[in-house]
This record gives C-alpha cells, structure tokens and sequence, in this order.
C-alpha cells in the first residue's frame, strides 16, 4: 500500500535535505521494489473496485430499487413467478449495461496511455523512458525545456534552468533552480532553490534531479483537491443533461398521473404501484450512458485508425461540433521544414557577422530550442570553442527574444536574437560591416532597415534580428535591463515551405462547415504571403498590437471577420479563443508549445501532436500523430458520426417508445383492467433495448456528418411531439382492434398489444436512422439482424412455454394479418412525418448561422 499522505513544512524540508545519490540511478530491481512501496506516481489515486463490486453499483439506480423491492413485496403476497421474471430482467438489463461499458472503458483507457507523458530516467546506468505513474522516490529524471517535472525532488546539476511553479505559488514568472544545499532559514517548501516539484513545467534549460517524493505525498499532492481544474462541460455533456430532466419531468407526471387514476378507480394497490415503476422504468433511457460509451470509444478506436489518439472521450463530441479551429500556420500551412536562407546586413548584403552571432545566441541558449535555432545550426558550422558562455535571459513570450553573455579572452558581448521589429527598437546604433564603423539608429538610418525588413516579410521570410552590446568584464551575471542600447547587426531569414496539401484540407475542412483562422507569433505580412501561396483568401488581419488595445466587446466583434491573427502573445491567444466562445462558437486550438497550454485549456476542443512538449500534450484533449489538417478533418467527421449515432437512440426514445409508454397511461384510464402487466412491460422495455445494442455500429449518412451540429433540446422536443403522437395513435387503434374487433379479453389484450408495441418502436429504428430514404440509406447488417431477431422474438413469444409465466396467450391468425397491415401503415406514415418536420424545421432554423444547432448553448 503507498504510504500516507504527510503535508508539514519540517518533513518537507528534510526530504531535500540529503544530497547523495548514485550517478548510476537505481536498479530495476530497486525500482519495482520501490513501485511496490509506495505505489503509482500518481496524486489522483483512484483505488480500482473489484469488478463484482462495480457491478453491484449498477443497481444503486433508484426505479431498479424500488422496482426489486415491489417485486420482493409481491413475493411475500406468494407472487413468486412474478418476483422470479422481474428479477431476470433486471439482471439480464444490468448485466448487458455493465458489460457493453465496461468492454468500452477498458478500450479508450489504452488508447490514453498510448501517449502518456512519458519521463527521461536513469536506471541501471542507462537512460530510459518509463510512463509518469512508474516514477519512483530514488530515480534519477533528465529534465529540459518543456518538459512537466515527473515528481517532487532535488536539483543535482542544472544548466540555467528555469521553472514556472504558478500552479503551486501563484507566482507567474519562471524560478531558477539551481544545486545545492538547502538555506539555513528556510520555512517553507517554495524557499528551496535546489527543489522542484511536480506538475510544474522546465521553461528553459537542462537539469538532472533525484525523485524525493511521488503520488499522494508530493507538493501538488497535498493540494490536488484544491488546485484540480475540471474541464467545463461539453456542449453534448449539457445536451445530455437536459434530456435526462426532459425525460425525468415527463415520467414523473405520467407515473402520478397512472398512480391517481388507478387509485380512484380502487384498482389493486401493490399492483398498480408496480405497474407505475415498470411505466418509470420503460421511459427512462437507461441504455443512454452505455450507448454513449460505446459509441464514443468505437469513434476514438475508429480515429486511432485514423492517427488520431483521444485521451478525453467526450472531446469526440466537441470535435464533431467544432465549427472553428485556431492554428498556427507552421506544421499545417507550412512543412515545418524551416530553412535559414539569408543572413544580411543592414544594407542587405549577406553578412558573416550575422550569421556567427546568431550561431553563438542558438548554440548557447539552453531553453526549448526552436524550428529557427535548429536552422541556425544546421545551416553551417561556426567555431565556438573559443567562447565560454557565462550567462543567460531566457526567451520568453512576452519579450520575444533570448540573450546569451559570452566571454572571449577579455572580451564580454550580450548577444540578443528575437522578433526582429522588437530588436529594432532595443538598438540605438547600427552596425555598418563594409567599413567596421558604428552608427547611429537615426530615423533616416531606421525608415531604411525598416523598408529592408518589410521587403523581406512580403517576400515570406520569417525573420529575426541579431544584435549586440559589449559590457564590462566583470559583469558576472545578464538581466533583462542589460537588453537596451544595442547594436543592431542584420537580419537572419527564413524559409519554411508551404504544405501542398495545406489548401485541399482546408477546402475540406470548410466544406464541412469549420472555418480555420490561423493564430501565430509571426509578421502579417509573411503569414500573407504563405496564404497567398496556398490561394487562402484573407478575410481580415488583426495583430497583436491592435489587438492589445480592444477591449474584450470590440474584440467579440473583430474575431469574427478576421481569419489572421499576427503578432500574437499567449496571453492574446487565449483572448482570442474566449471571445470566439463568447460569439457562440464551439473552438478547436491546436498548439504544440510551452506557450499553447492555456489556449488548448480553453478551447471546447484542445488538440496536440506527438512531438509537442509534455505541457502542450498534457493540457490537449486528443493528440495527432500526424501534424496535417486531413488527419484533423477525418477526426471531425468521426466525431459527428459519433454524434450522429447518440442522437439515433435519443430520438427513439423519445418519439416511438415514449408514444407507447403514453398510450400505455392513457391506457389504464380507459380500461377497466391493467393495459400491460408489470413484467410484460418489462420484458417489452428489455427486448427493446436488446434491439438498440448495435446502434453504436450503425453507418451514417453523408448528410449527418456535412455540417457541426450539438444537442438541441427543441430539436427533440418537436420531433417527440410529431412522431410520439403517431405512435400513440396506432395503439389506440390497436385498443379497437382488440377489443371490438377480435373481442379480446384481457389476457389476450395483454398480448396483442405487447407485440404490436413491440414490434412497431423496434422497426421504426430503419425510419428514424436516417433523415432520407430508409432503402437507400443502409443500416448495419447487426442493426437489421438484431432488429428484425426481437421483433420476430416479441411475435413468437405467446406460442413458447414461457408464455405463461408472462400472462401470453396465442393470438389468432388474423391479429397477425391485421397487425402486419398496421405496421406497414405506421411505418409508411412515420416516414412521411419525418420528411415533412425535417422541412419544417430547415425552413425554422434559415435565419440562424448555416446548419448550426446551437440549442445546447442557448437553451
């Protein structure tokens, strides 16, 4: 069992007060010894029931209660048959739930640890990679930029790293760390410099660490209940939600409304209180979570196929609904495949000097390198022996830029590379190579470099400036403040080609009803040039200046008639992404960075790749593993089959099966006996939802998957109020049949109405699955086998043995012929109807945004 929670400052500080380790890191044997000891690395244990237990839970549903208690009641009365088939069906309806679940759960948790955020250890003398959870006190973890630290423990050796701990502090400026021993007055975990603690992030820089504590008993651990953010619920979560009280308020008036009348026409109490909660039971949508489930995680397996890994489920819905993705243009618009082209002065002639100082800035940085500094150092090879680095000032998003001290005998230069327009305005001399001379940044000199800068963005260089300053010899350590008075060298450019399949996908992505705005870092005017490229019209350029001046209202108003968002900081992205929610938009935001993991919290949809830092991979709600937007658009139309599927099993319960669950109320006031016997509503409520097993499995039209759609409650509601009374109707005429015409008593009324009930909202499935043809639209051949298979079932039954023991009696031949006539006419007028309410309700919706469904937004 892992060992107790502990949360005193003392313990704190004396864990990372022991500095030995071995360089060689624990064994194998040692880890799985300690893995045992202490348990998963995991703050959020959830300890996992025995599979009995589990399933034991499923009859915590309160009308299963209540039904297994009247039916132990009836037992007592010497009703035992009666106790014996209403608990089979119960077990049977249990059993299938649990099983159907449970298969599904299993499935979508191994597609989430197939991109797990995964650590860099040091076991046996060699470096590994082992899963988060395996982390145990004792290991040895390799840190660097991006990456979240694994758990609790001590800085052995560091290289300029820096850690944002804001989950912790609230602090939202990175902390170096450093080794070393802990400080004499130390009173707190956060006053330990040589400490890093789990759930933070590396922000720039290298470290080895040694674990001190894991799971439960680390810092986050301590906290986790106060500091665990829950994702917002979905649109389909919220859909949901309103159904099931749709669903729960009309079943509580009918159920009073059976209980009063059978109390006033001094019908059999402990009967009609049955006949009530089997009528609850027969209304309630049960099947709905295992439905939901099952069909979610065949869609994530289905998108797994398609490289596509879901870590939250309900995210498939979101992703199905998503009518705007924001993206950055690198890796989607672009190949990622960046070149450094050009290395200028500030006349434009190629220019050695830049190319070293920016060589010098890429090779010693040690934060998260970037696509750029990787194009620096691939482009040619600088000798940098004779430099030593001496300090650095970490990029960061909100300065852009990164600078390096280095020493070169006697010599010390700040060398500074960033966004190029802000490096400008940090130099106050430029530097002229052709003669050696410096001169001063004038307005004539900077009207000059600036042309020069926005001839080179037309022309879609992604560019950034190199400058430099010296500073004294002593200067032990660089600041932000040392960043002013530069010399400005010259311009590093490049290239980064644009993806030929970028505009196909997005052709197909609009297609679809999803409007791709692109959200980026770079120049407007590069970002122009790559979507002029790929034929990408622009609709409207908001930069990060502009941007930073709106307030959140005009910003609501802006967003939506503009597809380029430039110059942008993190803190921007985010704006952008909630006053694209705020409008009524369901965001998908793509992002693979340090800086992308508030946006990819925000969005309704968070999406990474597999290359992506583990602060990106950890905050995104599914992962590509193709960084291509075909790969994304293949994701959404899984997801609105998805969708689409849910919303089969929704709309049959609440048109057909709630038809006969209402002719069934208005039953008991017309007739002087029970329509329907307890168990016989049982059984036709089970064999009913035998039928909507394979549902998950159904194909679904083009015409469902052509535009995003979310829960909508009116939808619903009307199409119930159209298809349920036609149900209904073709009760009541089977009421007539049976009691006028076949002269039925009441047990063979019993069983006439059971099947045609039966048998009328089980076949109606092949009508309601599609908005078009049922004979052109093809349902799955399981749908039509199992459909078909309980019909059949449901018509056999009074001529089997276990006929009796439901109170069936066989039917004459003609209810057959009459019945076969009925449902044809029911099936033939149900199509007729849905035709009719899916015009209607195209022409309703015209004046809203094309095709969107929004009422699980707006109620």
């Amino acid at each position: 069992m892992p060992k107790g929670r502990r949360n005193d400052s003392a313990w704190w500080l004396n864990s990372f007060a022991d500095t030995a380790f071995d360089a060689a890191g624990l064994t194998s044997v040692e880890a799985r010894a300690r893995r045992v000891e202490f348990g998963p690395n995991l703050f959020d244990v959830r300890q996992q029931q025995p599979l009995f237990l589990q399933f034991l839970s499923r009859f915590r549903n309160p009308l299963v209660v209540l039904l297994l208690v009247a039916s132990a009641i009836s037992a007592l009365t010497g009703e035992v048959a009666n106790f014996t088939i209403i608990s089979m069906i119960v077990l049977f309806s249990v059993t299938l739930d649990f099983i159907q679940e449970h298969r599904a759960g299993k499935a979508a948790e191994r597609l989430r640890q197939s991109v797990s955020v995964r650590a860099k250890l040091i076991r046996d003398g060699k470096q590994i990679e082992a899963p988060v959870a395996d982390v145990v006190p004792g290991d040895l973890v390799i840190l660097s930029a991006g990456d979240m630290i694994p758990a609790d423990g001590m800085v052995l050796e560091a290289r300029d790293l820096f850690v944002k701990q804001a989950l912790l502090t609230g602090e939202p400026y990175p902390v170096e760390k450093r080794p070393g021993s802990l400080p004499s007055d130390a009173t707190d975990i956060q006053d330990a410099a040589n400490a890093v603690f789990m759930g933070t992030s590396v922000i720039s820089g290298s470290a080895r660490m040694r674990v001190v504590r894991t799971g439960a008993d680390t810092a986050i651990g301590a906290v986790a209940d106060r500091i665990r953010r829950q994702p917002p619920p979905s649109a389909f979560e919220i859909g949901t939600h309103r159904f099931g009280l749709l669903i729960m308020r009309l079943t509580i008036l009918l159920v009073l409304f059976v209980l009063l009348v059978n109390a006033l026409l001094h019908k059999p109490w402990l009967e009609s209180f049955m006949f009530a909660v089997a009528l609850a039971v027969g209304l309630t949508p049960e099947l709905l979570p295992m439905v939901v489930s099952v069909t979610l995680s065949r869609g994530a397996l289905h998108m797994a196929k398609r490289r596509v890994i879901v870590k939250r489920l309900s995210a498939i819905q979101n992703l199905g609904s998503m009518d705007i993705l924001c993206t950055d243009k690198t890796g989607t618009l672009t190949e990622a495949k960046i070149r450094l082209e050009q290395h200028v002065d500030t006349t434009g002639r190629p220019s050695d000097r830049v190319l070293e100082l920016a060589y010098l800035n890429s090779f010693f940085e040690t934060g998260l390198k970037s696509p750029l500094d990787d194009a620096i150092l691939d482009h040619r090879n600088v000798d940098v022996h004779e430099w030593k680095k001496i300090d650095e000032v970490p990029f960061d998003f909100e300065r852009r830029r990164v600078s390096v001290l280095l020493e070169k005998g006697e010599e010390r230069l700040l060398v500074v590379k960033g966004a190029a327009e802000e490096i400008i305005a940090l130099c106050n001399l430029y530097q002229d190579t052709e003669n050696g001379v410096q001169h001063a940044l004038d307005a004539p000199a900077l009207a000059r470099i600036n042309t020069q800068r926005v001839a080179l963005e037309k022309d879609g260089f992604r560019l950034l400036g190199i400058a430099w300053r010296r500073v004294p010899s002593d200067r032990p350590h660089a600041v932000v403040g040392d960043e002013t008075e530069l010399v400005f060298e010259g311009f590093a450019g490049f290239l980064d080609p644009p993806k030929e399949s970028a505009g196909s996908a997005l052709a197909a992505l609009s297609e679809s009803g999803v409007t791709v705005k692109i959200v980026t870092g770079d120049s407007e005017l590069v970002t122009q040039h790559v979507c002029a490229s790929l034929h990408i019209a622009v609709e409207g350029v908001l930069t990060g200046k502009e941007i930073s001046e709106m307030d959140d209202s005009a910003l609501r108003v802006r967003v939506e008639q503009t597809n380029l968002f430039c110059r942008v900081n993190p803190s921007q992205k985010d704006r952008i992404i909630l006053a694209l929610k705020a409008g009524d938009h369901v965001v998908g935001y793509l992002g693979d960075g340090i800086n992308d993991a508030p946006s990819l919290h925000s969005a309704d949809v968070g999406l990474s790749v597999d290359s992506a830092v583990d602060v990106a991979k950890e905050a995104a709600d599914m992962i590509l593993l193709d960084q291509d937007l075909h790969v994304l658009h293949e994701g959404v139309l899984e997801g609105r089959r998805t969708f689409a599927n849910v919303m089969k099993y929704i709309m049959m319960g609440t048109s057909s099966n709630f038809g006969n669950m209402f002719s069934m109320a208005g039953a008991s006031l017309l007739l002087p006996f029970l329509p329907m016997l307890p168990t016989q509503i049982l059984l036709n409520n089970i064999l009913y939802d035998v039928s909507e097993v394979p549902i998950p499995l159904d194909d679904v039209d083009s015409e469902d998957v052509r535009r995003p759609q979310v829960l909508d409650m009116t939808f619903i509601r009307n199409f119930m109020l159209v298809i349920g009374p036609i149900s209904s109707a073709f009760d009541f005429l089977t009421f007539y049949v049976m009691l006028f015409v076949l002269n039925a008593n009441e047990t063979l009324f019993r069983t006439g109405w059971f099947v045609e009930s039966l048998s009328t909202q089980v076949l109606v499935i092949f009508i309601i699955r599609t908005r078009g043809d049922p004979f052109r639209s093809r349902a799955n051949p399981v749908l039509v086998a199992t459909s078909c298979a309980i019909a059949i079932i449901g018509a056999l039954l009074p001529f089997t043995p276990l006929a009796s023991y439901f109170g069936f009696v066989p039917p004459p031949v003609r209810f057959y012929m009459i019945l076969a006539a009925m449902v044809v006419a029911y099936l033939v007028i149900v199509q007729f109807a849905k035709k009719a309410f899916y015009r209607w309700f195209k022409r309703s919706r015209t004046p809203m945004r094309a095709d969107f469904v929004s009422g699980a937004r707006t109620g």
